[in-house]
């Protein structure tokens, strides 16, 4: 068992050069790609670590975000809103175990039909909720992952604003 936990944590620490890489990105497609790949990762150690809801999470989050590559539908998004939250609730045994269900929701939705800026805000909701999953189950690169997400995330945000109030100066 130690070496399923030491391995489980290992692919955390991977999780979180992962998440750091993805939450850089300036461009919104290769910030989806990116995170399907984080997102494959995350399912793994989440299942190592025996959370069945947190992979259950990461799963859905990357059918959702392979699909988000391609599509940015409201219908699309309700639908993995849905199976998140009704698959999700059926498997929770406790109310803390919900935290990432809500942040995969947070996250289509934000995946899904908002860009730039605002969807950066709505991952930044998500990886709050992120956190609070991983410090409750023990996923040490996982909460450093979310903190370090948050962190990145308002750069990110700071940087596509200084660029957009650039622009208009370029073009004069």
């Amino acid at each position: 068992m130690t070496v399923d936990i030491s391995f489980a944590q290992a692919l955390g620490f991977v999780s979180f050069a992962l998440g750091i890489s993805t939450f850089y990105q300036k461009d919104d497609r290769k910030l989806k790609i990116v995170m399907l790949i984080f997102n494959l990762n995350h399912l793994v150690h989440f299942l190592l670590l025996g959370s069945l809801v947190s992979a259950l999470s990461a799963l859905l989050s990357a059918l959702r975000t392979a699909t988000a590559i391609y599509v940015s539908s409201i219908k699309v998004a309700a639908l993995f809103i849905s199976i998140s939250l009704i698959s999700g609730v059926w498997l929770a045994d406790n109310l803390w175990e919900l935290w990432p269900i809500l942040g995969t929701v947070i996250g289509t939705y934000s995946v899904f039909m908002l860009k730039g800026i605002a969807m950066r805000l709505g991952f930044l909701a998500g990886a709050t909720c992120w956190l609070i999953n991983n410090l409750s189950i023990g996923s040490i690169g996982g909460s450093l992952l979310e903190m370090t997400v948050i962190s990145v995330n308002i750069i990110t945000i700071y940087r596509l604003n200084r660029d957009r109030q650039q622009q208009p100066a370029l073009n004069n």
